[in-house]
């Protein structure tokens, strides 16, 4: 890892929804009290992504109290027309600082000709500082994020000098066919623990918990046209 392919940034919202898969039974969601490793790849593939490279998440840092508020909501009904009622248990002002890299992903030599580390690192550097370039959601499409630059460890931080808190076991992420060059979608689980309010995240592959899910087949893509950094911006606006 490289200074040219790391990158901070901040994300902040009002409402937060991590799920819980045990709670989805019932169809009540409630949030993790903590962001997820694929939540927060998530968020970092909004900011700037290419199926040339996949990206890790180091760290995430707590900088606001852990909080819940319950909320009712109407979800679909998936067996009859119409909306049910449930309420749904979220974060509430949650503000995160994240540290990430990018790697290239081997598993596509076709993409070989654009592994240019300057170009994507001037790209992503840009699109944090725009505040991403697709919509940022705080675990769902119900909680909207808002992205900008920092660096990690700035800052006073709620649980600075809090010490050890553990999380317990929680889903950490999928391993997707694309990334790990296999035809198996794969559930990863890990020990979350909490140091001084920030979670060092493990690899996926390190996860102690794995299981395989179903058969999935990486999608195929091809050069199609690759942009020089100049022709990326002027088709993202800048």
């Amino acid at each position: 890892m490289s200074e040219r392919n790391q990158i901070d940034f901040r994300v902040s919202g009002r409402y937060a929804l991590f799920t819980d898969p045990n709670s989805r039974l019932g169809g009540e969601k409630c949030s993790y009290f903590v962001p997820t490793y694929e939540a927060l790849k998530g968020i970092a593939k909004s900011i700037y992504w290419k199926p040339t490279f996949y990206w890790v998440i180091d760290a995430v840092r707590v900088m606001q109290r852990i909080r819940t508020q319950t909320r009712g909501t109407k979800p679909r009904k998936f067996t009859s027309a119409g909306n049910d009622l449930a309420i749904y248990t979220f974060l509430a002002d949650v503000d995160y600082q994240v540290r990430a890299h990018f790697e290239w992903n081997l598993h596509r030599p076709e993409l070989a000709e654009d592994r240019i580390e300057g170009k994507h690192y001037a790209l992503v550097s840009r699109m944090v500082e725009k505040g991403g370039r697709q919509d940022v959601f705080l675990g769902v499409r119900d909680c909207q994020g808002y992205v900008e630059p920092c660096d990690f460890g700035s800052g006073d931080g709620e649980y600075d000098g809090y010490g050890e808190l553990s999380f317990g076991v929680m889903f950490h992420s999928f391993g997707y066919p694309d990334e790990t060059g296999t035809n198996q979608l794969t559930v990863h689980l890990w020990q979350q623990t909490m140091e001084n309010g920030i979670i060092r995240f493990v690899r996926p592959e390190a996860c102690p918990y794995k299981k395989p899910v179903r058969e999935m087949r990486a999608k195929k893509f091809g050069q199609g046209r690759l942009l020089g950094i100049e022709a990326e911006i002027a088709e993202w606006g800048g």
